[in-house]
């Protein structure tokens, strides 16, 4: 597959990421508080499917790993905002199954090789890591959101989740420049930004209501 093909699948996959994010940022400062709207996990599905058939294409473990932990907390936010249920159910059965079968499929037939994923003579064995921590802290975000919610029962974007998405964005951010990824660059630049300013808003609003 050629270069301009793959780049444009993790660009239009980091569109999406970007958009959620936009929409999320807008929906929260009319609000002056910290919205979670159904269309952040929609468009958020979407993207890391996406990303995660954009780094199998680039052999980038660290892109696949995290895109691979959060599709399925996606699927639950959607849950928990009873927008999933909503969804034609054969559409429902393609979404929960198909990141799998591809897994499946690629791994019987030997498409997936591990020693390519692992020891890519483009990613040193140090940088690789980097990109395996980050992605994991960017994703215990999502896992930290998911234990959240689930407790109150309700889709919420608490500070810890905006906190870990922060760092673990400047991290990637370093990786891309060292990658020379210009879609992870792209993507979490403009991430870093809104990831900052959430946190600010919910510190504000938390001081209005200690005031109050």
């Amino acid at each position: 597959m050629s270069d301009w093909l793959i780049y444009s699948i993790g660009f239009i996959a980091q569109t999406l990421f970007s958009s959620r994010l936009i929409i999320q940022w807008v929906t929260s400062e009319k609000q002056q508080k910290v919205i979670t709207p159904t269309l952040f996990w929609t468009l958020s599905l979407i993207a890391s499917f996406l990303l995660f058939v954009y780094g199998y294409l680039r052999n980038d473990f660290a892109i696949m790993l995290g895109q691979g932990l959060t599709y399925y907390i996606y699927i639950r936010n959607l849950q928990l905002q009873g927008e999933w249920q909503k969804l034609f159910k054969p559409l429902q059965y393609f979404l929960l199954g198909f990141p799998i079968l591809i897994v499946i499929y690629y791994y019987n037939n030997n498409v997936i090789d591990k020693e390519l994923l692992f020891k890519n003579e483009a990613i040193p064995f140090w940088l690789l890591l980097l990109g395996i921590v980050s992605q994991v802290i960017f994703t215990l975000r999502f896992v930290y959101q998911w234990m959240y919610s689930e407790r109150r029962k309700q889709s919420e974007l608490p500070f810890g989740f905006w906190l870990l998405s922060l760092i673990g964005s400047l991290l990637i951010l370093i990786y891309a420049i060292f990658r020379k990824d210009p879609v992870l660059f792209t993507g979490h630049s403009l991430g870093s930004f809104i990831y900052a300013r959430n946190l600010l808003l919910i510190k504000k609003s938390n001081a209005q209501k200690t005031s109050t």
